[in-house]
Parts: C-alpha cells; structure tokens; sequence
C-alpha cells in the first residue's frame, strides 16, 4: 500500500510500440534487450519469452546484418511481445524489419546515409505507422561534436540529439521518442533534463553500460530515480551485464519504490539485528523465491522485532512481527488472532500471501 504519490509527470505526447502505448498518461513501460545471437532464433525467442514473464513491456533486439533481420522476421512471427529492432547505419535493413512486422525503430536517421536514404526510412515508418527511437549515446558522439565540447557534456549529447530530431521533423515525421544516455550517472541526468525542456516527445531513460548486476542497478536507481522523482521519462530500459530478464526485475524495483508502478510483491523487510526472533535474512531469501512468479502488486512487511514490526504492518497488506516462537501476524494493518510459527515462516507466509492474493482477485472480478 502506497501514500499519495506526488510526482507530477512532464507532459508528453503518445506514440504506440505495437499494443504498448508509450508517453502521455500511460503508465512507464519497462523494456530489456536480448544479448543472445538474433540468427540464433530459438535462443532469442526462448530469451524474449522469458523476458516477457518477467513483467516487460518491450524487447529491443539488435539486427546488425542481413541475416539477421531475416531472423529477425522469424522471431517475430514466434513471440507476441512488442519488439524495436536496433539498427546502425544500413537503412536498407530498417526497411527489411519494417516489411517483417517490427514495432518500432531504433535509427538514428543522421547516421545512415544521405536525405534520399533517410527519406525512404521515414516514408516506411509513416506508411506502416512505425514509431522511430533516436538513441544518442555519450560514448558515440559525432566528431565536430566531440571537438567542440572536447568532452561529453549534457549540452553535447542534447546538440546531437536534436540534430536527429530536426531531421525527422524537416520530414514532418512527429512519431518517435528520443534517449539520451551516458554511463556518467550526472552526464545523463543533466542531458535529460535539458532534453525533457526542448521536445514533447516521450523520453526513454538509461544509464548505458552501467555495469554488473550490483553495481549497475545502483547506479540506474540512482540515475533514473532522479529524473523519475521529477517527473520526467516514459519508459525505461536498466543495462546491465548480466541475465536481462534481472534488468527488468530491477526496473520494477526502482519503480515500486517511487510508488510509479507496481507488479508483484514490495517487501518491507528488516536488515535484521540481535533482537530478531527468526531468521529474517533466510526468510527473505526464501520468500523471493517461493513468490517469483507472483504478479499482484500486494506490500509484506517481515519484521524481526517488536520495535517496528506493528508499525511496518499497519502500512502493510499483510505484515510479521517478530515475537518468541511465534510471531505477530497482520492482514490490512489488522492484527489476527493466528500467529506465526517461527519454524517455518516461509512456507506459511507464502501460504497466506497467495490466499490473500487469491481472494483479493476474486473481489476484484465481482467488482
């Protein structure tokens, strides 16, 4: 259970990615990337299906060649998820994936070739209605870009930004978002907050290359924490070096944590000290995984104590204090007469948690 939230979301205009729609009041939608081979098409289909059930809204897949986007029209046919193909400099391969379904674009259309070139992509994307993802990246900035600011700065990675912009909009081509990232959590944030003030259009949010699993969800908590906290990105994509299915378990985690968006369990848990009464840190560990599959947004506190335990479980859906060998259980803030046995936590916290989930969707499909 969430306060009221008060983050006030920056204007901007809807584009939809196949059924997904991105911007304007539509909730933030998560997305990852496949890192597996595209002309391996079982392995990126059996990446993106396992993507999709961890909660995504969107799969980005890189389509380097030829091939690939031949593959690309194979994988396509076999998932059911919006998917953007990832593209650099071969416009004849964004026309190939616009033939074959893609959802959306990810070109920058300064990039690949003269006006004639950029004019065939942009009559494809309107004719078939195929929004279009300008990627600016603070690692590939154009030359006379690099030389004039000698380094990347917010103001660069806007300049080049805008660049691809102006080209669309000579074109008169309004269906398209724009990213502006850096690996540099302050880079970025700078970036997008001059960019959220020049254009209308939605803002895809990330902190590129950010790392390994830890390191990189820190710093895209922190990165995208702040602009979300302003009220400013429509949809968001957590890069990590690791399984990307945990980029969009991270994605949820930073957007749970604003009270933006929430899909499956928000535990409150305990760092755990000697006052506790049961393992919370087992417990926790267990409970994460017994309850993965978990979709319902419902709020577990799991206290060790009796110090913030029944406060933490008056906020709660359903709520553990700590108590000697057995401990305090709470349904809405509620207190119950049945207590927890400390034995076996996990297994009757889940017990209870599913039922609870069970009967709130019942009362839901009456409603």
């Amino acid at each position: 259970m969430f306060g009221e939230n008060p983050i006030k979301r920056r204007k901007s205009t809807l584009i939809m990615v196949g059924d997904v729609p991105v911007g304007g009041d539509s909730p933030i939608a998560v997305q990852s990337m496949t890192n597996t081979d595209t002309n391996d098409v079982a392995a990126t289909v059996d990446q993106i299906n396992r993507i999709q059930a961890a909660g995504a809204d969107i799969v980005r897949v890189s389509v380097p060649t030829m091939d690939a986007a031949e593959a690309f029209k194979e994988i396509k046919k076999q998932v059911s998820i919006p998917l953007v193909a990832d593209i650099h400099f071969d416009y004849r391969i964004a026309l190939k994936v616009a033939e074959y379904g893609v959802d959306c674009l990810r070109i920058n259309p300064g990039n690949i070739g003269n006006e004639e070139r950029i004019k065939a992509v942009i009559d494809v994307a309107k004719e078939k209605n195929i929004p279009i993802r300008i990627g600016v990246n603070g690692g590939s900035l154009e030359k006379d870009i690099q030389e004039k600011y000698h380094e990347p700065t917010p103001e660069a990675l806007v300049e080049s930004a805008m660049r691809h912009v102006e080209i669309l909009q000579r074109h008169d081509f309004h269906n398209f978002k724009v990213s502006v990232k850096a690996s540099d959590v302050h880079l970025a944030v700078g970036a997008y907050r001059l960019l959220a003030q020049k254009i209308d259009q939605p803002l895809h949010l990330g902190i590129t290359e950010a790392g390994g699993f830890r390191s990189g969800a820190v710093k895209s908590a922190v990165g995208l924490g702040m602009l979300l906290a302003e009220g400013i990105g429509d949809t968001i994509r957590i890069s990590l070096a690791a399984d990307p299915v945990e980029e969009i378990k991270v994605g949820f985690d930073i957007l749970k944590s604003l009270g933006i968006r929430s899909r499956g369990i928000n535990f409150i848990a305990c760092p755990s000290c000697s006052r506790q009464e049961f393992d919370v840190v087992g417990t926790m560990n267990q409970l994460e995984e017994r309850l993965e599959d978990v979709v319902e947004p419902v709020t577990v506190s799991v206290i060790g104590c009796v110090v913030n335990g029944p406060g933490e479980a008056l906020v709660s859906d359903l709520g553990l204090a700590g108590a000697n060998k057995r401990s305090g259980f709470y349904i809405n803030g509620q207190r119950q007469k049945k207590r927890i046995d400390n034995d076996n936590i996990a297994e009757q916290l889940e017990s209870e948690i599913r039922e609870f989930i069970a009967n709130k969707i019942q009362v839901e499909n009456i409603e």
